[in-house]
């Protein structure tokens, strides 16, 4: 799948609430949060934070960019592993996803 800028997503084009990690990844690889942040350790940043608020139970609430950017960097850290993700990092992925979707409803492209 080619690159999707924010501007430019659609419900459709995010996977269903079921979805396995390969239509994930899939979808996680239409962003380049390495782009978007200028190098490898600002997207590692961003995406730690989204890490530090699901395992404290806290809501999702950084924007569609950061939220493209926790997943992109889901994508690329199990890809190094060279594993698919663990129920747990699943979990966190689905929830990714989900807030992603809102955010998309919302006409959120920021």
């Amino acid at each position: 799948m080619d690159r999707i800028p924010n501007s430019q997503l659609i419900e459709k084009d995010i996977p269903s609430r079921r979805a396995g990690w390969s239509k994930i990844e899939i979808f996680a690889l239409t962003y380049n949060g390495y782009t978007q942040w200028g190098s490898f350790k600002k997207c590692r940043e961003v995406a730690k934070q989204g890490i530090n608020l699901y395992k404290g139970k806290k809501e999702l609430t950084q924007s569609l960019t950061d939220l493209r950017t926790c997943l992109f960097f889901e994508a690329r850290r199990w890809k190094h592993y060279e594993e698919n993700p663990t129920k747990k990092g699943m979990e966190y992925v689905h929830i990714l996803v989900e807030a992603i979707r809102v955010r998309v409803l919302a006409k959120e492209i920021g």
